[in-house]
């Protein structure tokens, strides 16, 4: 589906609702429930055009943002990385030791990485990862990304059930998801 030069990807699934995501390369992908006639498709990507265009616009900015501290960011060297680890092997397993007992989970081995496309994840098996760049990160937002890799020791997606789980612990929790999504980039950007 084509709509004022923009490209539309139509992903299909069994959600209940449509909705428009557009991606860091500049892609827009609808998603839409399986039954859904193509002419309503169509219909709602008329209805959001405005919106598309203000947000194209905005994550054009973002991306050019993003390229240009790329550029200009010095990568971290790997004795850098070295000491971000170490001082995380310290802080993390305390905040996680803190927060297991108020999500009310029990939790398996502790790793810290360098991940170029994560800040944590969780096995089924209880095990977390983290990503030492959080050490340079405000520790509220730390917190954050801790109390939701726990959280999903409870819940294994991003359910309302699981957000509500992450606002019972942390109810600022917004505050440090905005954070880390206007600055985390520019951080990860320099391991590359």
């Amino acid at each position: 589906m084509n709509d004022n030069n923009t490209n539309f990807e139509i992903i299909r699934s069994g959600r209940k609702t449509i909705a428009l995501e557009i991606t860091r390369d500049l892609r827009v992908l609808v998603r839409a429930p399986y039954r859904m006639p193509d002419r309503d498709i169509k219909r709602f990507i008329e209805e959001k055009s405005l919106w598309l265009e203000k947000h194209m616009k905005l994550m054009k900015k973002k991306v050019e943002m993003a390229q240009q501290q790329k550029e200009s960011a010095p990568k971290f060297t790997s004795e850098e990385i070295h000491q971000l680890a170490d001082k995380a092997l310290v802080i993390i397993p305390e905040r996680v030791a803190y927060y297991a007992p108020i999500v009310g989970v029990r939790f398996g081995r502790i790793t810290i990485r360098n991940q170029v496309s994560r800040w944590g994840s969780c096995s089924n098996k209880g095990n977390l990862n983290f990503n030492c760049l959080l050490m340079l990160m405000p520790p509220d937002v730390i917190d954050y990304v801790v109390v939701h890799e726990l959280c999903h020791l409870k819940e294994l997606n991003h359910s309302p059930k699981f957000w509500n789980e992450v606002g019972r612990v942390l109810p600022d929790y917004k505050v440090s998801k905005k954070w880390l999504k206007d600055n985390g980039t520019a951080l990860i950007q320099r391991l590359r």
